[in-house]
């Protein structure tokens, strides 16, 4: 059996070094909120009888127009996405037949004039979002994790209220929390540094693989706790601690596996999917990844922490 329990001052120090980091770069950097959160217009490409240009080439092609910065993103093999500020759509068109005209590729003359656009260049999508819109967007998803962490913790006070002798059962919520966090914040960190040395940007699937890792996570903790609440019952001349190690060493397998499946089936959707959800599914396999991770060493290693902190403070308050 691991020794899980009484090496959790090691599993403890390894996540506070990452939680410190994902820390320092928010403060340094923050999120580099998409458009979705500030505002403006999403125009996704498809160039068809010519070559997809560079970033660079469609940036130089649409300066004349005065969009100011314009992000462009390869989508798949023959795609571009391109982010302005808000756009009107005479905006809109001239970029259309800006891009044609300059990209038209062996269509000159009068084949270039008799081609419809959407041979030429088709236009997947065009979105726009205004400053408040997406304000508002920022503001619900600061809710939706807020309430759902302040849930979850309800819940699980009263799932394992009658095993509160030695623990409090909103303890057990807390500690679920914790790990939740945990899981929250090094995501976050990691795309933290990627939006500052990559660009990389957050967007509304971004808020919603964080949802989906909490979804995930607090499924693998409650696993764990259900198992020390049954051994509780089966194993009372047990101390806490040795309980819990029991335990999550019971349940080690089922979260290692049960991680393993899912992992594999979204590195098989990150590496073959498309461009425009591989951020989404690359935050949900660092999210879960850690997920099980805290489940295991963090979520009843803080548990059994708690409760022997709670017993030297009775026994301290027993001498005096």
């Amino acid at each position: 059996m691991l020794k899980i329990v009484q090496s959790r001052k090691i599993w403890f120090t390894l996540s506070a070094v990452l939680c410190l980091a994902s820390i320092v770069s928010l403060a340094m950097w923050g999120l580099k909120p998409a458009v979705d959160f500030t505002g403006g217009s999403l125009m996704e490409l498809q160039f068809k009888k010519v070559s997809t240009p560079y970033a660079s080439e469609i940036k130089e092609a649409l300066a004349p127009i005065g969009l100011g910065d314009v992000v462009v993103q390869t989508v798949g093999t023959d795609g571009l996405m391109l982010k302005f500020k808000p756009l009107e759509e005479k905006q809109h068109q001239e970029i259309l037949n800006v891009l044609k005209n300059k990209f038209a590729g062996d269509l000159t003359g009068e084949a270039l004039t008799k081609a419809p656009l959407d041979e030429v260049i088709q236009e997947n999508r065009f979105e726009s979002v205004g400053p408040t819109i997406g304000k508002e967007l920022g503001e619900k998803a600061k809710w939706a994790i807020f309430l759902t962490a302040l849930m979850i913790i309800i819940y699980v006070a009263w799932a394992f209220n009658k095993v509160s002798k030695i623990v409090a059962s909103w303890k057990y919520g807390v500690g679920a929390v914790v790990a939740l966090l945990h899981d929250v914040l090094i995501v976050s960190g990691l795309f933290s540094i990627l939006g500052h040395f990559a660009g990389v940007e957050i967007d509304i699937l971004f808020v919603t693989a964080l949802l989906t890792v909490l979804g995930y996570s607090v499924n693998d903790t409650i696993v764990v706790y259900d198992r020390t609440r049954e051994n509780l019952h089966r194993h009372p001349g047990e101390s806490f601690g040795d309980t819990v190690n029991r335990s999550v060493n019971e349940t080690m397998a089922r979260s290692i596996n049960t991680t393993l499946t899912t992992l594999i089936t979204l590195a098989a959707v990150y590496i073959w999917g498309g461009d425009s959800i591989k951020h989404f599914i690359l935050a949900l396999l660092v999210g879960i990844t850690f997920g099980a991770y805290s489940s295991i060493f963090i979520a009843s290693n803080l548990l059994v922490s708690w409760e022997r902190w709670s017993a030297a403070r009775r026994l301290k308050g027993v001498r005096r």
